[in-house]
């Protein structure tokens, strides 16, 4: 009796190992929430499906049949990132400036999980289902790809990624919708409050990067959010604002050219790159 509780014993510690071994330090991942500029909005041009390098990777949020993409698996992270038909995004410069300046041992995934027009009350784990209720048809729509929850999308595959590998930040595009709300930094503090809790993460290890709307500059719509977006390190103090300044539009004020998403996103990976250095 004494030896089959012995090996049965040895047979978890074995797994246990397993398990843990099984998780790569070395693949770095992160996760990628907002409304159409996270989602992504402009035409992808030729110049964004080359030299993508393999250690670029993203998992896949839905199902996409046409791009042969399952959910929850990974693929070299070649556009659209988001879901099956959406455009050019952040994401996309972010990981091949990651990719580009970090040691070759050194693997990037993202998880993209975003619905354009919506507001950050979308991402609230507790209210979402009110919002819900008074989002438009065509906003449902997007929402269902998700089961309804992106939020709860997002942590889903979350868990998933980290088997694989650690969590290493969190990237935020939206404000547009949420245009001269006061309360929109302690809205993000909820949403980001919630993923470290569900995800079991440190705040001290994992930043949040939040990129500024169309800037005044370029004529945006919602650039008096920046002012807001502005405050957020004020509110929860590992979080950084990425400037939008020169990124051009595409003449609705709202979006982001291909380049604007282009030089964006290479802000994204610059200011990750400098924080995995400190």
């Amino acid at each position: 009796m004494k030896l089959k509780v012995g090996l049965l014993a040895l047979g978890i510690s074995l797994l246990m190992q397993i398990n843990v071994y099984s998780q790569d330090s070395d693949f770095y991942i992160y996760l990628c929430f907002g409304q159409s500029n996270m989602e992504g909005n402009a035409q992808i041009e030729a110049q964004d499906t080359v030299n993508i390098d393999s250690r670029f990777q993203v998992m896949s949020t839905i199902d996409c049949s046409d791009m042969r993409r399952v959910k929850g698996e990974w693929y070299t992270a070649i556009p659209p990132l988001c879901r099956c038909s959406t455009g050019l995004t952040p994401v996309d410069y972010f990981g091949r400036t990651l990719v580009a300046g970090l040691p070759e041992n050194v693997k990037v995934g993202v998880i993209n999980v975003a619905v354009g027009g919506c507001k950050i009350e979308l991402f609230n784990k507790n209210n979402y289902k009110s919002y819900l209720e008074t989002a438009p048809g065509w906003m449902r729509n997007m929402i269902s790809e998700y089961d309804g929850n992106p939020y709860g999308r997002l942590v889903e595959l979350a868990k998933l990624a980290q088997k694989d590998g650690v969590i290493k930040g969190i990237l935020l595009h939206q404000g547009e919708s949420n245009t001269n709300d006061s309360l929109w930094t302690q809205k993000v503090k909820v949403v980001y409050d919630n993923l470290m809790e569900d995800l079991g993460l440190n705040p001290k290890e994992v930043p949040l990067l939040a990129g500024e709307v169309v800037n005044a500059d370029q004529d945006g719509a919602c650039a008096s959010m920046n002012s807001y977006i502005a405050t957020l390190p004020e509110v929860i103090s590992n979080s950084y604002v990425i400037s939008s300044l020169g990124c051009p539009q595409r003449g609705d004020r709202l979006h982001f050219t291909a380049e604007g998403y282009r030089i964006l996103g290479k802000r994204y990976g610059e200011k990750m790159i400098s924080l995995l250095k400190d």
